[in-house]
């Protein structure tokens, strides 16, 4: 089974993986029509804890929300940094939370487990693939070596770059894919 991956950065490690359509900023993820699951990664900075500091536009936000009407249309999943407003604003379940109107859950993970060297919070919106179906998430054990940003909890390890802050973990992107590949189509939302 293919999946699509949507709002990939061009040098995408999803490029590399096999049974992946990757929608990159040249393929324009506007345009995707498929009917298979996807794993979108809408831009965050709009949405995120500093994005009152953002120059994302409106048009730049409403990708966050065109991507979440693709999950809850076809299946598959949304990635988005932990307590990101597009929660809110697109009335999402929280992690721990009653399934929406979709079957669509949150869960939080933490992308460190994945191999990322700082710790990175990540909420997953899944539509299509219930919770026991999902593959086993993985415990990485010791502590991050640096940081997304500075804060009380990591004062002095290094920060990270912003290339290493948009791009996904090859064992993360491999998982999500696992994870897309065991969706099914959803069924038409309840009235």
């Amino acid at each position: 089974m293919t999946v699509a991956v949507l709002f990939a950065r061009r040098d995408s490690v999803y490029k590399t993986l096999p049974d992946v359509d990757v929608w990159d900023e040249d393929r324009d993820a506007v345009k995707w029509r498929s009917g298979c699951p996807a794993i979108a990664h809408p831009p965050c900075r709009g949405w995120g804890a500093m994005r009152r500091f953002s120059y994302a536009g409106e048009d730049e936000r409403g990708l966050a929300m065109r991507a979440v009407g693709n999950i809850q249309g076809f299946g598959g999943v949304l990635e988005h940094p932990a307590k990101s407003s597009l929660w809110y604003t697109a009335g999402l379940p929280r992690p721990g939370k009653f399934p929406d109107e979709y079957g669509g859950y949150t869960i939080e993970v933490d992308q460190f487990h994945f191999g990322h060297r700082a710790e990175k919070r990540t909420w997953l919106y899944i539509v299509g693939c219930e919770p026991d179906c999902l593959p086993s998430i993985p415990r990485k054990y010791g502590k991050p070596t640096h940081c997304v940003r500075p804060t009380k909890s990591y004062p002095r390890l290094p920060s990270i770059t912003k290339s290493e802050r948009e791009h996904t973990p090859i064992e993360f992107a491999k998982w999500l894919v696992e994870v897309a590949k065991r969706c099914s189509l959803p069924s038409s939302p309840k009235p």
